[in-house]
């Protein structure tokens, strides 16, 4: 629901492009999903390849877009609050993406033996992957887009 005002075209592009980091975060876990469906890598590649590039050459570059993301965009008043809202859903989904490349490792690789850590990390992707669609879509209809638990995070930082 467009609750703030309306939102327009801009809004509304600028509103889904935050969901890259994300989905781009989630590529870490998508090995065994991606070997099952090589049309679904194809989709991605184009997608992520100039997020990827950047990420690999400059250092921090994750750091760096995070944090520039938190202060120039979620912080700042000027910014429609709908481009707020979405960014800054985009980053909660990636500091949980963070956590769980934390929290994968300890449990051991990702490899066939240890079907634990595939169904986790095939899970995790697959998740992220339905939030992130689900948001670019409402955010392109000009919606927000209400994810139970994490919306209402969301709505205490931005305000």
């Amino acid at each position: 629901m467009s609750w703030r005002g309306s939102t327009t075209i801009q809004d509304r592009i600028f509103a889904s492009l935050p969901y890259l980091l994300p989905l781009t975060s989630s590529v870490a876990f998508a090995g065994s999903v991606l070997q099952e469906f090589p049309a679904l890598g194809n989709v991605l590649a184009p997608l992520l390849f100039p997020v990827v590039l950047v990420y690999r050459t400059v250092p921090f570059a994750s750091l760096i877009v995070f944090f520039a993301l938190f202060f120039l965009v979620v912080r700042n008043e000027k910014v429609p609050h709908f481009i707020r809202f979405n960014t800054m859903q985009a980053l909660l989904v990636d500091i949980l993406m963070f956590v769980f490349d934390l929290i994968l490792p300890i449990l051991g690789r990702a490899d066939s033996s240890n079907l634990l850590v595939v169904a986790l990390s095939s899970s995790v992707f697959l998740g992220v992957l339905a939030i992130v669609v689900f948001s670019v879509v409402q955010s392109l209809r000009g919606l927000y887009a209400e994810i139970p638990t994490l919306s209402e995070a969301v709505y205490m930082q931005v305000r």
